[in-house]
């Protein structure tokens, strides 16, 4: 019986074969879309989470102290007593790090050796640029070139240069590529850097980076001396101290228990990009209501087929129930008939899909995708979405046949041979 209604299903498909035809086209562009909308989104996501896992630090320890000042300054037995500071006004320290090595012995102890890959302690400083008539405000950063180079693979991103020259020059700096571009900074360039205090230097281009972290691209990198130089601080304080971790995505336990330890702030890299993982979230909403909205679309469209098919097949479908076919075996047929539309519809757009993403991923146009620079788009292959895109449209397809085959089961055959022309 299940191939009697299968043929039956396949004849009621292909006596409409341009309607058919038309229907599968659609349900497959509508898939495709879904599929490559979808790829898009998940693929930035995943190129921004692997890009920031890969160069940025994992935990960053800030110079900004856990303790802060108590509200009750003369608490006495009982809390009788309630003292406040109205209208302290007092100057504004800079966030540092006293004491620094002593916090990277602490690292490298036993109990975290096994869970932090390297510690990297860096100063951070707004100056200007200068060379000739250009000039530009810049984020100034002092590493210990080597440490940082194990947490951002700093050597593998120079476009011109080499980190030797960098280490034994001791005003040499490290030019990402977006500053490279706005100031026409040339390997070996002469340019000034002014701090917000102190003397002006004069520093050497020594090599250019791209790293495709917009943020990062748009900064220098100085030795970590040099660094301390420009800020004006002593050899013991730094502005912080980068972590590369063994377990990146979970990391925000280590992160607190560090704080306890240290007394600083530690912000794990989820917490310093919260905003911007927090807009995938939002752009995954949407991705996921232009789903739902074309999905039903699709199943507008199954429905009409299926409807055309009812009212033109009514004598058909009479004489089916005169010949003994029940109500259920009429149902099954017509909501075969929808599952097979959705089927070779998904099927067709997820085909299409992956020539769509293979295209979009070889386009050779390097676009700034929100805080990334990259050269193409950043698609995901995730087979996952490919399933849960084309089940979805199957679903929909399906379940949009049951009104047409409900309408089809109600059908009496005796009203409907006698309005015939039969």
């Amino acid at each position: 019986m299940l191939k009697t209604l299968f043929d039956i299903a396949v004849r009621h498909l292909l006596g409409r074969r341009r309607q058919t035809l038309t229907t599968i086209f659609g349900v497959a562009v509508s898939t495709m879309v879904l599929i490559t909308t979808n790829s898009l989104t998940r693929g930035l996501l995943d190129s921004f989470v692997e890009t920031i896992v890969n160069v940025a630090p994992h935990i960053t320890l800030k110079g900004e102290k856990m303790n802060p000042m108590p509200v009750n300054l003369f608490e006495r037995e009982g809390n009788s007593e309630v003292a406040f500071v109205d209208d302290n006004i007092q100057k504004l320290d800079r966030e540092e790090v006293r004491n620094y090595r002593q916090i990277l012995e602490v690292f490298s102890s036993r109990q975290y050796q096994k869970q932090v890959v390297v510690a990297s302690p860096y100063v951070v400083s707004q100056v200007m640029a200068v060379k000739g008539s250009r000039n530009q405000p810049l984020l100034l950063k002092g590493v210990q070139i080597e440490k940082e180079d194990a947490i951002s693979g700093i050597q593998k991103k120079l476009l011109e240069g080499d980190i030797a020259s960098f280490a034994k020059t001791s005003n040499a700096l490290l030019v990402g590529r977006t500053v490279a571009r706005d100031m026409n900074l040339k390997l070996n360039d002469d340019i000034i850097i002014i701090p917000s205090s102190g003397a002006s230097r004069q520093c050497k281009v020594a090599g250019i980076f791209f790293s495709g972290i917009n943020a990062v691209d748009n900064s220098v990198f100085v030795s970590l001396k040099f660094g301390q130089i420009i800020e004006g601080l002593p050899s013991n304080k730094v502005s912080g101290i980068a972590l590369k971790v063994i377990d990146p995505l979970n990391n925000s336990g280590l992160a607190r228990e560090l704080e306890r330890i240290t007394g600083y702030r530690c912000m794990t890299w989820q917490e310093e990009n919260a905003s911007i993982l927090s807009l995938f979230t939002r752009i995954g909403y949407i991705v996921f209501s232009l789903v739902a909205f074309v999905g039903v679309v699709s199943g507008f469209g199954v429905a009409n087929i299926l409807v055309t098919t009812v009212f033109e097949k009514s004598r058909d479908i009479a004489i089916m129930k005169s010949f003994g076919f029940s109500a259920l075996q009429l149902v099954s047929m017509f909501v075969l008939e929808g599952f097979m539309v959705g089927l070779a519809g998904a099927l067709a757009g997820g085909v299409l899909a992956i020539g769509a993403i293979n295209i979009f991923a070889s386009l050779p146009i390097e676009s700034s995708q929100g805080p990334l620079t990259k050269t193409g788009f950043s698609m995901s292959y995730n087979p996952i979405y490919f399933l849960v895109v084309i089940g979805v449209t199957v679903l929909i397809s399906t379940l949009a046949a049951i009104l047409p085959s409900a309408r089809a089961a109600r059908l009496e055959p005796v009203g409907v041979l006698r309005d015939s022309s039969l």
